[in-house]
């Protein structure tokens, strides 16, 4: 038997509170996708992690889930070229500010995964808390982390379907072996990220 994983449903109970989380920081290539999340009081699921920690069979089963079972949610892509201009930390910063702009209703406090965000809209510094580890400490964060990564991995199996000889499909846009050799063969992408700089395909091609 697996690990039993113990999720915490809230940070304080007395306000709503939504889940932020990003997916594809790391690619060369594709948009980096941010989810925002309201589960219902009590929400809960066995299979429910850590995305990285879960099968892509178990994520397209919490993904189904999370999206009928949720108070409110929302999916946000922020392309390459906003990557480019504003950096990878601000894009899955805004991406996630996004998608809580999106948010019907709107949470009263934020749950970031990770260490850095920002204040936005109404929302100060006092509205949010940054979670090392928070998509396997928090439900809500993991319920977004499954969302963000699922619609990011679905939009890349598309483009797969446009650009097949990078093999997307598999890599999802991440520097694979796959990848970085069929950079060097074929070029850039209007999808790949001009600011990420493999040493070994420096300089000819960036």
């Amino acid at each position: 038997m697996g690990k039993e994983i113990h999720l915490k449903d809230h940070l304080e109970g007395n306000r709503l509170e939504a889940g932020c989380d990003e997916a594809g920081r790391g690619p060369l290539a594709g948009p980096v996708f941010a989810a925002a999340v309201i589960l219902p009081e009590g929400f809960s699921h066995p299979l429910l992690n850590d995305s990285k920690k879960m099968s892509g069979k178990d994520r397209a089963l919490l993904r189904e889930i999370i999206e009928r079972e949720a108070v409110a949610w929302a999916v946000e892509a922020v392309s390459p070229e906003e990557i480019d201009t504003i950096n990878i930390l601000n894009a899955s910063i805004t991406g996630m500010q996004r998608a809580v702009l999106r948010l019907d209703p709107r949470p009263d406090f934020l749950l970031i995964d990770g260490n850095r965000f920002k204040p936005f809209d109404r929302y100060s510094s006092k509205d949010y808390r940054t979670i090392v580890k928070g998509d396997a400490t928090f439900t809500s964060i993991a319920a977004a982390s499954v969302l963000a990564k699922t619609h990011r991995d679905e939009f890349m199996k598309k483009l797969a379907l446009e650009y097949p000889q990078y093999g997307w499909e598999r890599n999802f846009g991440y520097p694979t072996r796959e990848h970085l050799d069929a950079i060097k063969t074929c070029g850039l992408t209007p999808w790949h990220r001009r600011s990420f700089h493999p040493k070994e395909l420096e300089p000819t091609l960036f």
